[in-house]
């Protein structure tokens, strides 16, 4: 499938969190959604992908931006990663079955390993892509870049 493009609409989806806890984005209709897509759970870029949006969650709250932490990690291995890594108010979702159905959507599941790219997707509110950027596997994604993004698209 084609990567989604800056313009490209997206729809709405419901994927379970670390907490067994199904995440609707139609409820977040009001506010922009960064998609933060990690490859694998468990591996140290990932951990500190995820722990920057646990660290800023209030400045994405204060951009009215809701973060979503995405990987193709099963529930029970993302409830113990996140407890592992003291992550309280960022949802880590599992694009598990089907087997990383969102990235694949969005153009963003590498078949040949089984898992996404290390990618940052921001939707608007109405699931518009603003911001779209992969980052080289090994890289950790500049949250300051998506942060004054968000401050100069409010």
């Amino acid at each position: 499938m084609e990567r989604i493009k800056k313009g490209g609409k997206f729809r709405d989806f419901i994927l379970k969190n670390q907490n067994d806890l199904d995440v609707s984005t139609e409820g977040l209709e009001d506010k922009k959604i960064l998609l933060s897509f990690h490859p694998m759970a468990w591996t140290s870029v990932c951990a500190k992908q995820m722990q920057t949006l646990e660290d800023n969650f209030s400045a994405f709250e204060e951009l009215n931006t809701h973060p979503l932490g995405i990987s193709i990690d099963t529930v029970p291995s993302k409830k113990a990663w996140a407890e592992s890594l003291g992550i309280k108010n960022l949802d880590l979702l599992s694009d598990f079955w089907p087997h990383g159905g969102i990235a694949s959507e969005l153009g963003l599941f590498l078949d040949r390993f089984g898992f996404s790219e290390r990618a940052n997707v921001i939707l608007d509110e109405q699931r518009r892509a603003i911001f779209v950027k992969v980052y080289p596997m090994a890289q950790l994604p500049d949250i300051k870049e998506v942060l004054a993004f968000l401050k100069e698209n409010k």
